[in-house]
């Protein structure tokens, strides 16, 4: 189930003495403590109760028969199986009240869905049949109620501050509802009252949506669509309207309406068959950027899972991994205050192992490698692209980007009798693998796939090195001791023509401080950790350092200006990425990317939006062993910017990350956001027109070295 195995215990040939025995009794009493720190940092909530189970379709309607109660007791019996149910925080479930429901909903329909529970097989068939793809049933009205106020109760855990975060598993799910209208399976829209309700009961000023079903929650959106309160996004099978619910309304030209115009994103999949890299850039290049822009102070996730491999209805190939990426990205928004309501999702398999991805970083386990290559198709790009385009008159962070339109999308193509089709694939779309056949079975393929991205966490999750002992945050990390380096040991590292450094005496102390974290780190033994160094180019060293010990692949992310050794860019063992000042600029390689600012006032937004547009995606596509983030002293970014890139890059390698920070006075910033701490929200987000063209022609130059650019 994990990628290592712990050494064996050493035997000590004689009684250890009683100095030895104290010294192993501190050591492991510290790290206990360490790992119950590390438990009690992730309070997240979870609300499930088997009542939402006492329904089901009680006569022969295809249409409807996926949506079964199996749905939540599968994905809870797998949350038990992985030991993630004990690990959360259970909270009651409680019914909605009708006064709740009609923040929403018209007071003649919840009056019609409480009929039901009257109604006899006949009956139930002939109301449900007044809607689209809905099924009605005794308890439907009691069920409803109970999945409404179960999504409430999240909302009100996570903003009275009892829980940071947490899942609802709710049936009946609730995104297709509208005011006066049951549809796709839902009854009351669980997350669009929880929005509702928020807003009325804790002044929330500004909610965001995401809704990652593979359906459009076209209920939401005109719930919204005049509100600029809520920025609600959406992406979903669409088949150039050929999808259900085959509405003109869920393209990406739909953007809102009145005061709402530009608060509403569509993200339209025009065929079937989108992997990670597809939904991955689709909150690099789109939701990321806005939703920084918005700010919001409560994010609710539409958590369907129909977008997974497997799944009848979506036929996409998105793998259960992709969303603990998905949901660790959303993590730093409003300052962490997340609420995940589950929707739809009908293969068991897939969606039990989704929900527990999800719940797994809920909690702060670190989130695992994504398999296959990161390289999005013809017509996720489009679809994006597009999407950029119709909203860049309303963003200001779209404002300087290139979003021209694509007018003729790929997926239209001309059949024999000259009619379009919106199914024709491309060249490149045809040459995906196929990741299982029917003869192996998905179930074999699933437990294949599963033993390859669950990994062990180890015990403690921060350590430090020379960071001083004055902050009181650094009792919850582990304190590692330096060694000596010497010269000839950090000399191999290095050619002869880049080692004038070396007689540096403080670069010599840094990295006695900075190799004995990477050792830690690359053994497991701990999954991150912070050195302060005199030097931005221990960075360096200690990129090249590492590739000597176990990590194949390095990111190393310079934040200032310094001197890079020749043989560290011409490493294809090693992606730099430096992002300094208005200096010169440097010659750029596959696998050297400097970032230089034209306008060189605050970084903020425009680190974030190279991080979103050029940083992350450049990781994706060379997937790291290990990420090194080297923070220069005097550069022009806010330390809550570097907390926000810090929890950034633990979606890489496993959340294998050491930080190396100039300055000491940044620690307790950077350590807070190791140990997964929630973040304060940016005071701003912009993104200067000068900077942000340097992004445009950057991504230009690079696109042919890495496909998610």
């Amino acid at each position: 189930m994990g990628h290592f195995r712990p050494d064996p215990p050493l035997t000590p040939t004689a009684p250890p003495s009683p100095r030895m025995a104290s010294t192993v009794a501190k050591t492991l009493s510290s790290e206990v403590s360490l790992l119950l720190a590390d438990v009690m940092a992730f309070r997240t909530g979870l609300i499930y109760d088997e009542q939402m189970m006492n329904y089901n379709l009680l006569w022969d309607y295809p249409v409807c028969s996926i949506e079964k109660p199996e749905r939540l007791s599968t994905s809870y019996e797998k949350l038990k199986y992985y030991g993630l149910v004990e690990r959360c925080i259970p909270l009651p479930y409680r019914e909605a009240i009708e006064e709740e429901i009609a923040l929403v909903h018209s007071l003649d329909y919840i009056e019609a869905v409480k009929s039901t529970a009257s109604m006899n097989v006949d009956e139930l068939k002939t109301f449900s049949h007044k809607y689209d793809a809905v099924y009605f049933h005794p308890n439907s009205y009691h069920c409803a109620k109970v999945a409404l106020g179960a999504s409430l109760q999240l909302v009100d855990a996570v903003m009275l501050g009892e829980v940071q975060n947490g899942m609802a598993l709710v049936r009946p799910p609730g995104h297709h509802s509208q005011k006066s209208e049951a549809c796709g399976f839902c009854i009351f829209n669980n997350v669009a009252i929880a929005a509702k309700y928020a807003e009325k009961t804790y002044r929330t000023k500004r909610i965001l949506i995401v809704d990652w079903d593979v359906h459009h929650g076209q209920g939401i959106q005109y719930i919204f669509e005049e509100d600029p309160s809520v920025l609600y996004f959406s992406w979903h099978r669409y088949e150039e309207q050929q999808f259900w619910p085959h509405l003109k309304d869920s393209d990406y030209s739909a953007v809102g309406k009145g005061k709402g115009v530009g608060f509403n994103i569509n993200i339209p999949w025009n065929k079937i068959g989108m992997e990670n890299a597809d939904y991955l850039a689709a909150f690099f290049y789109i939701l990321l950027p806005m939703a920084y822009e918005f700010n919001p102070e409560l994010v609710l996730v539409s958590a369907g899972f129909d977008a997974v491999i497997g799944d009848p209805e979506g036929e996409m190939r998105a793998t259960p991994e992709c969303f603990a990426h998905l949901t660790h990205l959303l993590m730093p928004l409003a300052k962490g205050k997340l609420c995940v309501v589950l929707e739809g999702g009908y293969n068991l398999r897939s969606l039990s192992e989704s929900v527990c991805m999800t719940a797994r970083v809920l909690l702060g386990d670190p989130v695992p490698p994504l398999v296959g290559e990161m390289v999005p198709c013809t017509s996720a790009i489009e679809s994006i692209q597009n999407a950029r385009a119709v909203h860049q008159p309303y963003w200001n962070v779209l404002k300087n980007q290139d979003c021209a339109f694509i007018k003729d999308p790929s997926t239209i193509g001309i059949e024999e009798d000259g009619s379009q089709s919106s199914t024709a694939t491309t060249a490149e779309e045809k040459e995906v693998t196929t990741v299982f056949t029917v003869s192996q079975g998905f179930d074999e393929f699933m437990d294949s796939h599963m033993k390859k991205v669950l990994v062990l966490t180890p015990r403690v999750r921060t350590a430090v090195s020379g960071c001083g002992e004055k902050l009181t945050i650094l009792d919850q990390c582990l304190q590692v001791e330096k060694k000596k380096i010497t010269m000839e040991e950090v000399g191999i590292l290095i050619s002869g023509g880049d080692c004038a450094e070396l007689k540096d005496e403080y670069l010599l102390l840094s990295l006695g401080k900075i190799f004995p974290l990477i050792d830690k780190i690359m053994k497991r033994e701990v999954r991150n950790g912070i050195a302060v160094s005199s030097t931005l180019s221990s960075g360096a060293f200690a990129a090249r350092y590492s590739t000597t010990v176990r990590a194949s692949r390095v990111l190393l992310l310079l934040l200032g200006e310094t001197d890079i050794p020749t043989d560290v860019k011409e490493d294809e063992k090693i992606l730099v990425v430096q992002v300094y000042g208005n200096q010169v600029e440097k010659k750029q390689s596959k696998y050297y990317i400097p970032i230089s600012w034209k306008k060189d006032n605050e970084w903020d937004g425009d680190l974030l939006s190279s991080l979103f547009e050029i940083i992350l995606p450049l990781a994706y596509g060379f997937k790291p062993e290990l990420v090194i983030l080297a923070v220069g002293s005097n550069i022009r970014i806010q330390e809550v910017t570097l907390a926000h890139l810090t929890h950034f890059l633990q979606v890489l390698a496993e959340g294998r990350i050491l930080v190396i920070s100039q300055a000491s006075d940044l620690v307790e910033t950077l350590v807070s956001s190791l140990l997964g701490n929630p973040l304060a929200a940016m005071s701003s987000f912009v993104l200067q027109q000068e900077n942000a063209l340097v992004l445009v022609k950057l991504r230009r130059e690079l696109k042919q070295h890495w496909k998610l650019l």
